[in-house]
């Protein structure tokens, strides 16, 4: 009786980090697919943000350290700067969802990012962390270099956009329950309880 839950989200977004942790908790044990589904906040040409800003280190200050430490995740403001866009990055998770390896890879990508300060606008580090979930480096590498998997990234936004009509990640959908933002255990393990398992449609 598998379930479904669908994240949109950016791996820039500390959020989608922390929703996720809700998430895997929630779902421990359970028959239940996790689906990533890619949503840049900023796309090229919009400015990315820097840490210099105040913005920043401000929301950071007052909304994501906080949280992150109620929830007992390990996270920290990373200090590239400008952040690097996530156009590529999705490319790989194309990639990877391609062979079953979405979910590995996005927690890969966002742990790498958040805990590790990883540049994930960078080819060579995209590609350690493909190979970490199984994808072969040098695969990953070309598969960027020849844009493999842009077009298929760019029709995965315009669904997220124009289909869905999402603003904001995370956006997470269970059933017919939609949350934007983190959603609390409680009401997360409640949609789960009424949403209607892929076998029984």
């Amino acid at each position: 009786m598998t379930k479904k839950i669908t994240i949109y989200t950016d791996y820039v977004c500390p959020y989608c980090l922390l929703a996720e942790h809700i998430i895997e908790n929630v779902t421990q044990g359970q028959d239940i697919e996790i689906h990533w589904r890619p949503f840049e906040l900023r796309p090229e040409p919009v400015p990315t943000l820097r840490v210099e800003d105040t913005y920043l280190p401000r929301i950071w200050k007052q909304s994501v350290y906080p949280m992150a430490a109620r929830l007992g995740v390990p996270i920290k403001l990373p200090s590239i700067s400008p952040q690097p866009r996530t156009g590529k990055a999705f490319e790989v998770f194309a990639m990877a969802d391609e062979q079953g390896l979405g979910h590995p890879f996005s927690m890969r990508a966002m742990r790498a990012f958040f805990q590790e300060e990883k540049d994930l606008g960078n080819p060579e580090v995209l590609a350690d962390l493909g190979a970490d979930v199984g994808l072969e480096r040098e695969a990953v590498l070309n598969a960027l270099a020849n844009s493999t998997y842009r077009v298929r990234h760019q029709k995965a936004l315009r669904h997220a956009h124009e289909e869905m009509g999402i603003t904001s990640v995370p956006t997470i959908i269970v059933g017919d329950q939609l949350f934007r933002g983190v959603p609390s255990y409680d009401a997360l393990r409640r949609a789960i309880d009424h949403a209607v398992s892929d076998t029984a449609l």
